[in-house]
Parts: C-alpha cells; structure tokens; sequence
C-alpha cells in the first residue's frame, strides 16, 4: 500500500513485533485454539454484559430473555466469525483491512472512530473497577485509578501473549463466580422457572432486548481481525469467535439476568454484594475488567498507529495514559457518547466483509497499490450510522448494518460493471 511502502514506515514495522503496519507473517501464526479462545472469551467477559443482562432480567420474561439472547447472539457470532475469518485469512488487523475498503487515508475514520471508542470504554472500566473498590475499602479512588490505569496499560503493552496469559486466568475465575452467582439467585426464588417475572415491572420489548445483546458488543466485536490474524488457522479463528461471541456473550446475559431478576437491580457489584460476595466480586470483576480493558486498548493502540504510521506499543502507552487521566469523567459522562459512537461502528464491519468478499485478489496482491479515498464506501458508513442513530423502529445496530452493507453492495458493482 501507498503508505507503507516508504523506507521509514519499512524500518518501523521490521521492528513492530505486534505487526500494526504489515500483514502478520505465517511464521507468526501460531495461535492454537485454547490460546485463541482465551483472548476473545477473555474480551467478550466483560462486567457491562453482565449488567446488560442484568436489565434484561428485569425487563422481559423467561420466553423472550432466551429469543433475545440467542437472536442477538447468532447475529453476533455470524459478524464477528466472519470478520475473524477474514482477519486470519489476510493476516490484517482492522485499521490495515480498512486500508483496503475505505482507502489509504479514507481509512482513518474508522480507525478514529473505533480508537476513540476504545479509548473511552477503558477509562470507563478504569473507573468502573476502582470506584466500588474505594467504597469498601476507603482508598482514595485517584490513587487506585492510577494504579489500576498503569498495570492495565502495561499488559496491554506486552502484546497479544500477554492477553493470553492474563484471559487464561481471568475467564475459569469469572465462571466460577457467576456459576455460584447463578446457583444462589435460583435457590433464592426455588426453582428456575421462578427466577423471571412473567409480566415484569418495567418491561422491554423483544426488539429492543435483541438490541441491548447486539449493541452489548458489536463494536469490540468489529475489532475481531486484531486478535484472529494470529491463529493458526482460518478454522481455529473462526471457532474461537464463535465461541467467544455466541457462547461467551450467552454466558455473561445469564449471569447479570439471574441476579437482576431475582434481586431487582441490574449492576453487577451491588447483585454480588447482596449476595455475600464482596471480596471475590473485587478479584474476580477486577480480572474481568482488566482483560477486556486489554483488548480495548490494544484495538486503540491498532488504530492510533494505522493513522500516525507510528509502532502499536507507544500509542499503546498514550492511549492508556489519556484513559487513565479521563477515567472519572469517562465514566459519568462518556457513556452516551459511546452508545452513539456504537451505532457508527457496524456499517463499518459490514463494509470490510463485503469489500474483503468482493475483491479478494486485492488481498493477496503483493502490489497493489490502495487508492486514498473509497468514497462509496465512506458513504455507506456515513448513511448507515445516521440510519442506526436516527431511525427509531427494529434493532438499532442491525438496521446500520443492513443499510450500509446495501450502499457498499451497490457501490461494488457499480465499480465492477465500469471496470468491464
């Protein structure tokens, strides 16, 4: 590509071990499915899906929390599979991949768009973690929000075996809580079939509970490519998305929707709280945060470099720096900007599948040179986003999915039938 083809971009990524700037060799493919699975379950284990499931607990009945939970998972996993897939096929992370489909400078929206995202839900769960941590134990938060900023930004440093090493750990704890969590809600209602109200006090619509598990983490789940172009192979990504995002995702709805059903609220910390669970809560959130916090952050650092043309690991460093520094605002004031923000991010996962699909020569053409701008495809971005953000009818993330992907379709054979 333009870009990456000057002698200085050359020498940075020759000294790139994360490969933020160039496709990752197939000598570095060397992710089996454990370590593969343990990354993506590790993000998708994350404290705010358990607290979405929590209000979906408390907002539908038994009947429609599992139509919400699998529908939004299937179309979860089919996204994510496919560009898991993709990411290993190419060996291209996100930012590189949107080189390709938005162009060689086009492709900075995205990456702003996905780093700024990614950015703002660490500092959220900076902040997440060492608020209740300093209620119960009267540490200052500044001083755990440094802390917790700092160890969490250094993981993220080290790099994708780091995230393995750390989700290993972090993903049987997380089970374990939320199994005895699980157990003590049903024994509290005696039975299963007692934990949801039938006619709930405040309900939701099914739409709109479909919504709440698509939208719980279809923008981390665009960022797929950034973990799965180090697997070994096409079916090793594609089942530890799947796994990651259908089963893992499921997982995390039940446990935050047994306790918010049976105890009225949807935060994760005061459910366990309330069950006796304080000092485990801590551990095991804490870890739970930190891995996704990790993947968050190593996404930004993806798509700060793809725009500076600068190596992932010391934008990785800035990028948790300013989520540390933000975190307490983040955290009150960030969070409406981010649902607006995840209504932009799916029209651009579904623009990379389809321009991947349709011109997948491109891809393994070693000289092909990336235009700077795909103006269909920012356009179908662009449109797709302001039909998620403004029309209020369906799934919100779906309906910016579809309409994007038919803009992209057009576009492409539009461009096909010029080229004949």
């Amino acid at each position: 590509m333009k870009d990456l083809e000057t002698k200085g971009i050359t020498k940075s990524a020759k000294k790139d071990t994360e490969f933020s700037l160039s496709a990752v060799p197939i000598s570095h493919k060397t992710q089996g499915l454990w370590a593969a699975m343990v990354v993506l379950v590790g993000f998708t284990f994350f404290t705010p899906s358990m607290t979405a499931g929590g209000n979906l607990g408390i907002g539908l009945n038994f009947t429609n929390f599992f139509l919400a939970v699998i529908c939004g998972n299937v179309f979860l996993g089919m996204y994510c599979g496919t560009l898991g897939y993709i990411g290993q096929k190419t060996g291209f992370s996100l930012d590189l991949l949107a080189q390709h489909s938005f162009g060689y400078k086009g492709s900075f929206l995205p990456s702003a768009i996905i780093s700024f995202t990614q950015i703002g839900w660490f500092g959220v769960g900076v902040a997440m973690f060492a608020i209740p941590v300093s209620g119960l134990t009267n540490v200052p938060v500044w001083i755990l929000i440094i802390i917790t900023g700092f160890v969490m930004t250094m993981t993220a440093y080290f790099g994708i075996k780091a995230l393995a090493i750390l989700g290993s750990i972090a993903v049987p704890l997380i089970a374990i809580l939320g199994i005895y969590s699980v157990s003590w809600g049903i024994n509290e209602v005696g039975g299963f079939m007692n934990v949801f109200s039938e006619n709930p006090v405040s309900p939701i619509t099914l739409s709109a509970g479909i919504g709440i598990v698509v939208g719980s983490f279809v923008s981390g789940g665009t960022a797929t490519p950034n973990f799965s172009r180090f697997s070994k192979t096409p079916k090793t990504a594609v089942i530890a998305t799947v796994v990651a995002f259908f089963v893992g995702n499921s997982i995390m709805m039940v446990f935050g929707a047994v306790g918010g059903a049976v105890t009225g609220t949807a935060d994760i910390f005061q459910i366990l709280i309330l069950q006796g669970l304080a000092i485990p809560a801590v551990i095991t959130l804490g870890l739970n945060i930190w891995t996704t916090n990790n993947n968050a952050l190593y996404t930004a650092g993806l798509g700060v470099s793809n725009i500076t043309k600068m190596p992932m690991k010391p934008l990785v460093l800035l990028s948790g720096g300013v989520g540390t520094v933000l975190a307490i605002w983040l955290y009150y004031n960030f969070v409406s900007y981010l649902s607006l923000l995840s209504g932009m991010i799916p029209p651009v996962g579904a623009v990379l599948i389809i321009h991947y699909f349709t011109n997948k020569a491109q891809y393994t053409n070693k000289d092909y040179k990336a235009k700077a701008f795909n103006i269909g495809n920012i356009i179908a971005v662009l449109v797709g986003s302001l039909t998620g953000i403004l029309l209020d009818w369906g799934v919100a993330p779906i309906n910016a999915l579809v309409v994007a992907s038919v803009i992209c379709l057009g576009f492409e054979m539009k461009g096909k039938g010029n080229a004949n």
